[in-house]
């Protein structure tokens, strides 16, 4: 199963660019995007050269801002938002069941515009945490993929010191990747790749940061850790234009 990930800032921009293009190339079985900034009767008809079976869309409650979207052409048993989690409804959780497996397609908080936000964002974390670990209890295995919105470590990132008091890479937020990790996740990227440097997800639009790789790794696919075995790869595909954030993912052998 080839499972790609992508913060896309905006789905219609997207589709008017042809930025999807790729798709026919790599064949992702399912496609999780965040930040589509649309309803499902805004999404573009024809978005990929080749149409998906199912497509999810979880908007948000404020149009032209957030919501995620799901193409699949795997069956899902069914699909929930997690609103416990997601309690502004700003279309940040599709969660979607297989088999014993829940795929996670997230876009969690920034918390860079307040002191509000970012308290907004850690609330975030520790409820889909705990969201996380209720589903294990029950026997699933999880898999996590989106924009999580912090670099983990210092190799994450081209400027750590400069950042260090940065939402998105302040320790609090760091802290709970490390909390994340040691209640039983695999950071896949990390995992298949060591701590190989300059591997970034996303670059700001100013000062030419993309060519000069000036980037953060901020997108991640988690797994928990009894699929392990089944990781086959994991990859940043960063020659894929079209957003400030480029497309992630891996495939598993399930």
């Amino acid at each position: 199963m080839k499972l790609i990930s992508w913060n896309v800032n905006g789905i219609r921009a997207l589709a008017a660019k042809n930025a999807l293009s790729w798709v026919q190339e790599h064949q992702p079985d399912i496609l999780c995007m965040q930040e589509i900034k649309a309803t499902k009767e805004q999404i573009p008809a024809n978005l990929t050269p080749e149409p998906f079976l199912q497509t999810y869309v979880n908007p948000a409650l404020r149009r032209g801002y957030s919501g995620t979207m799901t193409l699949t052409n795997l069956a899902f048993s069914h699909t929930d938002t997690a609103l416990h989690v997601d309690k502004a409804s700003e279309g940040r959780i599709l969660e979607h069941h297989f088999d014993d497996i829940v795929l996670f397609n997230v876009y969690f908080p920034n918390g860079q515009q307040s002191q509000e936000r970012l308290n907004y964002k850690m609330a975030f974390y520790d409820a889909f945490l705990n969201h996380c670990e209720s589903l294990r209890k029950e026997g699933k295995s999880i898999i996590v993929c989106g924009d999580v919105n912090t670099a983990h470590k210092e190799i994450d990132l081209k400027n750590p010191k400069a950042n260090s008091k940065t939402s998105g890479f302040l320790p609090i937020e760091r802290q709970w990747i490390d909390t994340f990790l040691d209640a039983g996740y695999i950071d896949t990227f990390r995992y298949v790749h060591g701590d190989v440097q300059e591997h970034y997800s996303w670059w700001s639009y100013r000062f030419n940061a993309r060519a000069k790789n000036i980037g953060w790794r901020i997108d991640y696919v988690f797994i928990s850790e009894d699929l392990t075995d089944q990781l086959v790869d994991a990859f940043i595909l960063d020659s894929i234009m079209g957003s400030d954030h480029c497309p992630i993912g891996v495939e598993l052998d399930l």
